[in-house]
């Protein structure tokens, strides 16, 4: 290296020559820095800290170059490892040691009301108790306020209200930025506590300036305050003219403002611009009091309310039909909406009504009737009595039931088997449709029904429209946000409308309208509280499931076995299909109801139309159910075949004769051989009725032809939904071939051999399509293995530049990117090592403390028993030294 010398001499040279070391002054006396030797203090430390860097050999790390090029600029040939080691351990604990240090901890909201988390308190208690606390806590916080208002008075007047500073008069008139009753922030900064300094000292300047005296500071704040007056005074005069120049033209602006309406048409308008016709003179004096008055009055802009919350809109909507209820209750009661309306413990209390001039005074007596009144509110209420008392003994009922339930628990197989046909709601008469009476006014407050019966109870003499409306007062009265416990009680609402729809859609008289009316509130509500809504549909699944079980076990051939869903459960499994979705893997409530469906269609047997219509509609079910997934349900394709071979005349005869391998256990049994169409059609478009085809007691020819209909639509559905499969041809070549017989027979219509024929021509499309599709199975396919090569490669270029040159752009981009992820993942995994290096130093330098601290410990502990030992070894020397010296 260039220098010579040892370390210390170096050091020694290089002080000295930037002037950091030399000859000091040594005086008694210490003076006090001053700014400029305060500053050369940091420029000591930074030459300091150069000579420091470039006398360690170890803070600079030189990557040694291969080969010298002149001119070249690279990076990272120099490098301070210290200090980058350093900003790394530095950045670590600012960020990897909080994270550390603070994994352990669990952030969150603790609510610690009082009586929040206890089921057994009802509302009304907690919110006694936490009033009683409150009132308490305020006693003992107002134990020593001296504010208090009734102690602490001046001529009847708080003394927390008064300021020191009213009415003093230190405020100038024209000064009206500032507040009233204190004086300026210029006087109060120059003179109070203010030194009387200028405040605008030079903070570069060395020397202090010289100390104003009290009369010079005076004559400032006069000046400048003279210099305000006049600058005000200035302004309030140019201000005053351009007024007087607003008023001399005020005549032009009113002339604008209340100009007259050219369009407006009238006897008293004069045509301008005619000839002979000249406008009236403008009247001399004007009234500019009154002018300014009717501008001051103009209606002015009002600001537009806020965006309000879900639970201000709730309220609002609450009060707006409670306030409606009100209205239409005095109504009834032929009040005026203006009467007053006051209830008392005796009665009530209304103002009288005015007689007017032609009064017959034939009204009844006040008296006479609100005693009536009164009257029938009592029989009200003692309906209502007897009503509660028939709930508590029904409820009693329902528990008994339930304790007879739990009895025989053990006894829960037998009776699913054994049992009868349960009902899936509680009603049992059929629903018909009923209209209001048209002088009766729908009511604007519900109570929220907890059953089916208190539900019917509302709905009474409610026409099918309005339900939609009852139903959403009910939601709009009970929302969550006005009350704890509506929560609960919209939860069990879920329950009763799933009740209602099932029993709005009992034949003889389904209202399906309606069911598609109450779906929306239904969905709403299940978005609310899905879990609460799931167990319901979960538990009316279970119980068809239960039916079916018994169903099967009475016999699947006995016509008397309800075997089949009926309407009210067609409409429940509609209903899971719309507002769950279908397309999950495993879902709490469609997982079961899929299985339900495979369980109908694949264990029920075939006894009569109203079954295959049943059968057609699960289908329909299944191929909305998997619209999405695409799932196969080989027992709904199955069922839609078997229906065509019940209902078309085929020309089979016996099942060996049938295509294919699919199970027909029903085809050619006795119950299933009248089933067969003998002469049908049906017009193009025409839809099959449903509730007609389950309603009828007897087989129609028509209702056979739908039903045909709808299963040759399915099977082509079918078709095109599982045209992706591996084994498509396999399950849809024995269908084909069964519609190709079907389309030959003579005893269908046209529109019946019209769709057969659409349908056949499209399955065979897809089945040509998917053969053109498939290939035969094929050895796995790989790369050749070569024959191993001796020549030796021989390379034209020596550079490496031209070796990382590929001409393939897209093969460069790849292998460019490839580089760069394999630097990055080095960096990545030298970083993390890092990191667990620097928390394994964490922790070990926890450790050591730990370890330190019970070293310490136990040496306190070893060391206050050797001192005790010691004493008790003391004593027993001085005990046996006092037992010699007696001659013991």
């Amino acid at each position: 290296m260039g220098k010579k010398g040892s370390q210390l001499s170096q050091l020694k040279s290089a002080l000295s020559s930037a002037g950091v070391t030399g000859n000091q002054q040594n005086g008694k006396k210490r003076k006090r820095p001053s700014a400029p030797q305060e500053k050369d203090k940091a420029k000591r430390a930074a030459k300091l800290e150069e000579i420091h860097k470039r006398l360690n050999p170890f803070d600079v790390k030189v990557t040694k170059l291969k080969h010298e090029v002149g001119g070249r600029k690279l990076k990272g040939v120099t490098g301070k490892p210290a200090q980058s080691r350093q900003a790394g351990i530095e950045a670590r604990k600012k960020t990897l040691l909080v994270e550390y240090e603070g994994k352990g901890r669990a952030g969150g909201i603790l609510d610690r009301r009082f009586g929040e988390n206890d089921p057994s308190m009802s509302v009304d208690e907690r919110m006694l108790e936490r009033f009683t606390r409150e009132r308490q806590r305020t006693a003992r916080s107002n134990a020593f306020n001296l504010e208090d208002e009734d102690e602490l008075t001046h001529y009847g007047q708080s003394l927390s209200r008064m300021d020191d500073f009213d009415d003093v008069g230190l405020r100038m008139e024209d000064e009206d930025d500032e507040m009233p009753g204190q004086m300026s922030g210029d006087v109060v900064g120059k003179t109070h506590f203010g030194g009387f300094s200028d405040g605008e000292e030079d903070e570069n300047s060395n020397e202090p300036e010289r100390k104003k005296s009290k009369a010079e500071v005076m004559a400032e704040v006069m000046a400048k305050s003279k210099e305000h007056k006049m600058r005000r005074q200035m302004e309030r005069e140019e201000e005053d003219n351009v007024r007087h120049e607003l008023d001399q033209e005020f005549d032009s602006l009113r002339d604008l403002i209340y100009a007259p309406d050219p369009s407006a048409s009238g006897s008293n308008s004069i045509p301008l611009g005619v000839p002979g016709f000249a406008p009236p003179p403008k009247p001399v004096e004007l009234d500019y009091d009154q002018r300014v008055r009717e501008l001051a009055f103009d209606a002015r802009a009002k600001p537009k309310d806020r965006t309000k919350t879900e639970e201000e809109v709730a309220l609002e909507e609450k009060e707006a039909l409670e306030k409606a209820e009100k209205k239409r209750r005095k109504r009834m009661l032929g009040l005026d909406e203006s009467d007053s309306e006051e209830d008392e413990e005796g009665g009530r209390k209304r103002k009288r009504r005015k007689r007017g001039g032609d009064d017959l005074e034939d009204d009844f007596d006040d008296e006479e009737g609100w005693a009536g009144i009164g009257a029938g509110l009592e029989d009200g209420e003692a309906q209502d009595e007897d009503d509660e008392d028939e709930e508590e003994g029904s409820e009693e009922d329902g528990n008994e039931e339930e304790e007879g339930e739990e009895e025989d628990g053990s006894d829960e197989e037998d009776s699913e088997v054994d049992g009868e046909h349960e009902n899936l709601t509680s009603a049992l008469k059929p629903s018909k449709g009923k209209s209001k009476a048209p002088d009766k006014e729908l009511p604007f407050t519900f109570p929220c029904p907890a059953t089916h019966e208190e539900l019917l109870e509302i709905l009474d003499d409610v026409d099918d429209k309005d339900v939609p409306t009852v139903i959403q007062r009910v939601r709009a009265l009970h929302h969550t946000s006005l009350h704890p416990d509506n929560k609960v009680k919209l939860q069990i609402l879920i329950s009763v409308l799933i009740d209602h729809i099932l029993y709005i859609s009992t034949p003889p008289h389904p209202r399906f309208a309606l069911v598609s009316e109450i779906l929306p509130h239904v969905f709403a509500l299940t978005r609310a509280y899905p879990i609460q809504a799931a167990e319901n549909f979960v538990a009316k699944l279970a119980l068809m499931h239960k039916n079916l079980k018994r169903g099967l076990a009475h016999g699947a051939l006995d016509p008397s076995s309800r075997t089949w869903p009926g309407l009210p459960e067609l409409t429940l499994l509609r209903v899971i299909g719309a507002t769950w979705p279908t397309s999950d893997l495993n879902h709490a409530v469609v997982s079961p109801t899929r299985v339900l469906l495979g369980a109908y269609l694949g264990l029920a047997r075939v006894r009569s139309l109203q079954d295959i219509a049943s059968g057609l509609f699960l289908c329909t079910l299944c191929l909305q159910y998997e619209a999405l997934s695409k799932r196969l349900v080989p027992e709904a394709v199955n069922f839609a075949v078997n229906s065509v071979l019940h209902l078309a005349p085929s020309g089979y005869k016996k099942a060996d004769e049938l295509p294919g391998s699919f199970p027909c256990p029903d085809f050619g049994s006795e119950a299933c051989r009248g089933l067969a169409l003998k002469k049908g059609d049906f017009k193009p478009g025409e839809k099959a009725d449903l509730v007609s085809v389950l309603a009828a007691e007897e087989a129609t020819e028509e209702g056979k032809a739908q039903l045909l209909g709808v299963a040759v639509d399915l099977l082509g559905r079918f078709a095109d939904m599982y045209k992706g499969l591996d084994g498509f041809v396999e399950l849809f070549e024995p269908l084909l071939e069964v519609l190709v017989r079907v389309k030959g027979s003579s005893q269908l219509g046209t529109g019946l051999k019209t769709r057969v024929t659409s349908v056949t021509d499209a399955i065979k499309r897809l089945l040509r399509f998917a053969r053109e599709a498939r290939q035969p199975l094929m050895l796995q396919a790989h790369k050749p293995i070569p024959i191993p090569t001796y020549i030796p490669k021989f390379e034209t270029s020596k550079s490496s530049y031209f070796k990382s040159q590929d001409p393939d752009r897209e093969r460069s981009e790849a292998a460019k990117l490839k580089r760069e992820y394999k630097q990055e993942r080095k960096g990545a995994i030298r970083e993390l090592r890092k990191d667990a290096r620097f928390l394994a130093g964490v922790e070990q330098k926890k450790q050591a403390e730990k370890d330190k601290a019970y070293a310490e410990g136990m040496k306190k502990v070893i060391g206050s028993l050797q001192s005790e030992r010691a004493e008790e070894k003391a004593m027993d020397r001085e005990k046996s030294r006092i037992k010699k010296r007696a001659g013991k």
